[in-house]
């Protein structure tokens, strides 16, 4: 039986993702025996909830990891047709009104936002509203609709990003909350790819093409963003800002990530129905192929596009005989207007849930539809955290600048546009997706040509890349010597983030469980500059250390004046509290402190220097820094 000990937490969840595997399968390949298995699962939690106890005890989140089981359980329903699994779905969707229950259809009927329904986890919520929706295909129940279509409607006003996912740190935050930096913990996949199937359930629901428009603006941008492009390792969370930490192993996202790409396929061509007809919806201008069964015919669907480099596609349909079919193309904003021509002749068309419809005719073997639509370069201002902020999208990829591509150029924290001309951007030669844009920085202010790439692409060689970049025309923050430098520290530790990339949030560490008399943070230039101050950002202090000890004296700032010689101590940090090993006396995370040189020097490298702390374990000692700047003035 399930398990009652409080790491059974996730047993629900488990068998959910079981049944969905079981259930495809069966499927598109018949096995009775994956249906079986199914139906004893399923009878297990039949037997135990809410016979034993309530469902919502056996899941973390307000329950909602365990309810989520509802999707399945309604396609176990309708693949057996057996009332009790039905009412066991009507059971999961009244549990959510118990006393400690997360409340989903009342919340979002109510407050109508996510992040006040339950404890707003994102992806467990996501994929109890994806469950929803397939119960309201049986049950046509008008609230639970209007439910899950505030949610869809919430998330897309207010907490989705440009690049199309949602979420920081796996919850749901305030309107319009969407940072960019890595050390927001931006768009978990997980959360990515439940959202991908939260909008392919509406559209097969309702047949609205905006839910197509969201599933394209995330299967191009934030899930293919998360994938590395062979395809072996995924990011946990992707930011609009920074590197790409992407991993193997076994985790939730590794295994959600390429979930969410097999779903691709499904959005690309479905089949409808318009008045009386049998339809083919088109959700797709790449070259592809389909084969779909329309007004009693097979059809093959062959398209030859020349997306994503120019805005034509031609679909071809190859019939054994003729069929009566109306068509529908999904006209997304950056495409409009898309026209439609049937073999060379200009064809009237009309517009349905967003869809350009081609009423039904008969079709022939042969037939061609040739599809022109707007492809072209596009700034997009930013507003509420973007604000003073443009990005830069080609079609419906989110383009952004990567120092890979850009050797000689300064980092993205440095950077900002100049004036965008008309064309704001152009694409370059040959099949790559680069794209050439002005762009200008503090310390050169004459524009100079960088290039750009996909969000998708961007970072997948471990460099820095950035989406947002103040707009022409906004001043530029100031920026420090240091930042193009290498950066070392006296030991590794054990948090990937980096002291000189313009982001005081991204710290690092020297936790290596063991003690040490002295730590240091340091960047290398490739040419000496001539510094007068240094800011040195404290990262974080943890009940361990991560924080210099004072009592022997001030963290000092040293310089070396020639590539790798002996390190000259210039000065202290003088504003450094007055720590000791067990007590951060006050030290906040994030905080800065700036110290003026006696007199200007000129150096290769710069660090910051000083004993580490242990906090209340003192067999081991270590510090910490966001980071560490250098300012000529």
């Amino acid at each position: 039986g399930l398990d009652d000990r409080p790491n059974a937490d996730w047993d629900v969840w488990s068998h959910k993702y079981n049944l969905i595997g079981l259930l495809t399968y069966h499927q598109y390949t018949g096995d009775p025996a994956a249906l079986e298995a199914c139906r004893k699962m399923a009878d297990l939690l039949l037997a135990t909830f809410p016979e034993k106890r309530s469902i919502l005890a056996a899941g973390t989140h307000v329950g909602m990891a365990a309810t989520s089981v509802l999707e399945p359980i309604v396609l176990l329903y309708r693949f057996t047709g057996d009332e009790r699994y039905l009412d066991f779905a009507r059971y999961i969707v009244r549990s959510w009104d118990e006393p400690k229950g997360p409340k989903i259809i009342a919340a979002l009927l109510e407050d109508k936002q996510v992040n006040k329904t339950a404890n707003g986890k994102a992806y467990e919520m996501l994929s109890n509203l994806a469950g929803l929706v397939e119960l309201v295909r049986v049950t046509g129940d008008r609230d639970a609709l209007q439910a899950v279509q505030n949610a869809w409607q919430d998330v897309v006003t207010n907490r989705l990003y440009l690049t199309g996912s949602t979420s920081q740190g796996e919850y749901f935050y305030g309107d319009h909350y969407l940072p960019n930096r890595e050390s927001a913990r931006v768009a978990e996949t997980c959360v990515t790819t439940t959202w991908i199937q939260f909008n392919l359930q509406l559209l097969r629901l309702t047949g609205e093409a905006k839910f197509a428009h969201e599933l394209e603006r995330t299967l191009y941008n934030h899930l293919a963003a998360a994938q590395r492009p062979d395809g072996a390792q995924w990011c946990y969370f992707t930011s609009l800002d920074g590197k790409k930490p992407y991993g193997p192993g076994i985790n939730c996202c590794v295994s959600s990530g390429p979930r969410g790409m097999a779903l691709a396929p499904l959005a690309a061509y479905l089949k409808t129905r318009v008045d009386d007809a049998d339809a083919l919806a088109v959700n797709t201008f790449e070259t592809s192929h389909a084969t779909v069964e329309l007004g009693g015919a097979k059809v093959d669907v062959e398209q030859e596009s020349k997306f994503p480099h120019r805005g034509e596609s031609v679909l071809t349909f190859k019939l054994a005989q003729p069929a009566r079919f109306a068509l529908q193309v999904s006209p997304p904003a950056w495409a409009k207007p898309v026209r439609l021509s049937v073999n060379g002749q200009d064809t009237e068309t009309t517009e349905r849930h967003g869809w350009i419809t081609l009423a039904a005719r008969e079709w022939k073997d042969g037939d061609r539809v040739e599809l022109r639509f707007n492809l072209g370069a596009n700034v997009v201002m930013g507003a509420h955290g973007n604000a003073g902020r443009s990005a830069l999208t080609w079609g419906p990829f989110v383009l952004a600048y990567d120092t890979s591509k850009n050797p000689s150029l300064p980092s993205p924290a440095a950077l900002g546009f100049a004036d965008l001309g008309k064309p704001p951007f152009t694409l370059e030669p040959g099949s790559e997706l680069v794209f050439g844009a002005n762009v200008r920085s503090a310390r050169q202010p004459q524009p100079a040509q960088a290039r750009f790439v996909t969000f998708a692409d961007a970072g997948s060689d471990g460099g820095a890349y950035r989406v947002w970049l103040p707009a022409p025309g906004v001043e530029l923050p100031e920026i420090g010597l240091l930042l193009d430098g290498h950066e070392s520290r006296s030991r590794l530790g054990n948090l990937s983030g980096s002291i000189n990339d313009g982001d005081k949030t991204t710290l690092v560490v020297t936790f290596d469980g063991r003690p040490a008399e002295q730590d240091w943070f340091a960047v290398t230039l490739t040419e000496p500059a001539t510094i007068a101050r240094v800011a040195f950002t404290h990262g974080k202090d943890f009940h361990d250390g991560g924080w210099f000890d004072a009592s022997v004296g001030k963290p000092r700032i040293q310089v070396q004046r020639t590539p790798g010689g002996p390190w000259e101590t210039v000065g202290e940090l003088a504003t450094y509290p007055a720590t000791t090993a067990t007590d951060k006396a006050g030290l906040k995370p994030g905080q800065t402190f700036t110290q003026r040189l006696a007199e200007p020097v000129q150096a290769m490298a710069v660090r910051v220097l000083g004993r580490p702390a242990s906090g209340d374990n003192p067999n081991q000692a270590f510090s910490s820094c966001g980071e560490l700047e250098a300012f000529a003035d």
